[in-house]
């Protein structure tokens, strides 16, 4: 079995075109007119995609061009999917053991009050990353999110993606048939494109980030390695200096030729000093990386639930938050964080309007040092009006 084989080949056939398997790991395609111009193809050819090549193959591989090709085919196609599961007969064994095991309360308490059945929208977003410098590192993050109560689902992308596959894929085994999505208001409403925005732009920059540090820390090192020989080369060059400059300045009886030697020493020292900050700059432009981030899928999973009513006591304040039990993964989802989405199960939660927030993000204020909730002041601290947010991860 060849992955990139059967992709193409399965794409070629939605679009139109007729495709027989060949070997050794090839396609024979028999092309319309719209693949012909988008492939550059003639309208019978052969593609291969292994080490060896059948006859009158032409070669497809990940660092081709065909890949830009066959995105000119698909064009705007594939870039949203929307899947509904049906219910499951599975239920937790033990609500009162599932949530305490998945719900970690730093400063508050908590009671269950029922569970229910109840449907979601799970939105599962699929991003292309890449970080280049004087190498280049690429990888794709999927990051959803339950719009019913904005908790994110980290841990539980890979199942949810799976759900989803498409027929004839292998990991599709299990795959539950789809089923008519239930009515409307037995879903969360959809959110405004606002809320959803602001939920991205704060959530996928650091995870990004997280799939990058051993690249960056790599990069990291090794500016630090040539800082180092660029301050050691550009040092012994500047003390040589030094040294014949305090020779010509100390001597006893100093001549023209000794004012001319210190003087050329200085300039000497002038030049060293400018060609190690040109080096310095160089290297920082080396070694500076230029992270993009493209939107590649969203997926909107219907899906059913058992719905967790739970009842956070913090002081003399009570709230209720909802906590929903997917029967597919068989998981109950971590609680939200209502400012910086986190993905760390722990949470804390705030005495103004009992807001669940990581602990960073329930942390002092740089300034005075007040323990303040994020989620009610983003700006600035309410005692010293020092900005209130966390560093950017960006």
């Amino acid at each position: 079995m060849n992955p990139l084989r059967d992709l193409v080949g399965e794409l070629l056939r939605l679009e139109g075109a007729l495709v027989e398997h060949v070997e050794p790991e090839g396609l024979e395609i028999l092309a319309p007119v719209p693949i012909q111009r988008a492939l550059d193809l003639p309208e019978w050819s052969r593609l291969g995609f292994g080490a060896e090549l059948p006859d009158e193959a032409r070669r497809l591989s990940l660092e081709s061009e065909w890949l830009g090709r066959l995105g000119n085919l698909l064009g705007e196609g594939g870039r949203t999917l929307a899947r509904t599961l049906p219910r499951s007969v599975s239920a937790p064994g033990d609500p009162e053991r599932v949530l305490q095991h998945g719900l970690a309360l730093t400063n508050a308490t908590y009671r269950l009050r029922g569970v229910t059945p109840a449907w979601t929208r799970y939105l599962v977003f699929t991003f292309r990353y890449s970080a280049v410098s004087d190498e280049k590192r690429e990888g794709l993050l999927h990051f959803g999110v339950n719009t019913a109560n904005g908790a994110t689902l980290d841990d539980w992308v890979e199942p949810l993606l799976a759900l989803a596959l498409p027929p004839g894929s292998a990991e599709a085994a299990v795959r539950p048939e789809p089923e008519k999505p239930p009515p409307a208001e037995a879903l969360p409403a959809p959110w405004q494109a606002e809320r959803l925005a602001a939920v991205l732009d704060r959530a996928v920059p650091p995870r990004v980030r997280s799939r990058l540090e051993p690249f960056l820390a790599g990069m990291a090192r090794r500016q630090e390695r040539d800082l180092a020989r660029v301050r050691r080369y550009y040092g012994e060059l500047r003390a040589e200096a030094l040294e014949r400059l305090n020779r010509f300045e100390s001597a006893p009886d100093p001549t023209e030729k000794h004012r001319a030697g210190a003087e050329r020493e200085r300039q000497r020292l002038e030049a060293v000093a400018r060609e190690y900050r040109a080096k310095v700059a160089d290297l920082g432009q080396k070694y500076a990386v230029t992270v993009t981030l493209e939107w590649v899928q969203t997926l909107e999973l219907l899906s059913p639930v058992e719905r967790f009513d739970v009842l956070v006591k913090r002081r003399k304040g009570e709230r209720r938050i909802a906590l929903d039990w997917n029967p597919w993964v068989k998981r109950l989802e971590q609680a939200p964080c209502e400012y910086a989405h986190s993905w760390d199960r722990t949470r804390a939660v705030c005495d103004e309007a009992l807001h669940l927030v990581s602990p960073a993000a329930h942390g002092p204020c740089p300034g005075c040092g007040k323990e303040l909730c994020r989620a009610c002041h983003p700006a600035k601290c309410p005692k010293c009006s020092r900005p209130s947010a966390l560093p950017d991860p960006r």
